[in-house]
């Protein structure tokens, strides 16, 4: 098959990324700048993808920022990143309004621009407590959508939309994804925080799996 995967250079999306190659998919990634705090993680992605040989382009969607930044820590630079597990009331404040149905609709109109056969997410079970648009209803929801948005029928991949973020880290590290080149904190500083959610998460993955975290941090 021919998939366009979102690909933020996280640790699940690059773990994703490198499961389709090895599946014998051909794959082209796209990133989005939409004014993210962030926006590290961008740099990231194009490391990863070309290193991996695949094509990567970035998605400007910087624009959306004002619109959408509300009382989101990620596109509002007035509100702070709470530090915390991603199962903590305060994570709520790391969500963007509607994300990633604005970036699963870019990625369809992408693939059948290009004549591709799917596109991927990297929504894992861990996500579901604070981000809505992860779970498996919306995951569900979105398959019946885009069999409708075109006559060209494009399908959505969301291999670990049932997986915990250690079973990622263990298949990421069997498929040697260069976790050490992912990019994770919400903080946006030349180094990772390691102590806002997703680094939290992140150091939790990897001690689950029982795997040493090639990841430095703040603290």
């Amino acid at each position: 098959m021919k998939v366009v995967a979102i690909f933020s250079g996280g640790m699940d999306s690059s773990t994703m990324l490198y499961q389709l190659l090895s599946k014998g998919h051909e794959v082209k990634a796209i990133g989005f700048d939409y004014g993210q705090r962030h926006a590290v993680e961008l740099d990231a992605a194009k490391a990863i993808a070309t290193k991996a040989g695949v094509a990567y382009e970035t998605v400007d969607l910087r624009s959306l920022g004002p619109v959408i930044a509300g009382q989101s820590s990620q596109v509002n630079p007035d509100i702070e990143v709470p530090d915390g597990h991603y199962t903590e009331e305060s994570m709520k404040a790391t969500v963007v309004p509607n994300r990633n149905m604005i970036m699963l609709s870019v990625a369809v109109a992408h693939a059948i621009s290009i004549d591709f056969d799917a596109i991927a997410y990297g929504a894992h079970a861990g996500d579901h407590t604070i981000y809505p648009d992860c779970r498996t209803e919306f995951v569900d929801a979105m398959k019946t959508v885009i069999g409708l948005c075109d006559w060209k029928r494009v399908q959505l991949l969301t291999p670990f939309v049932d997986v915990s973020k250690s079973e990622i880290a263990k298949i990421g590290l069997e498929l040697k994804v260069p976790f050490e080149m992912t990019w994770s904190c919400y903080k946006g500083g030349a180094t990772h925080c390691g102590t806002c959610g997703t680094c939290v998460e992140r150091r939790e993955a990897f001690e689950l799996a029982g795997f040493t975290d090639p990841t430095s941090y703040l603290r």
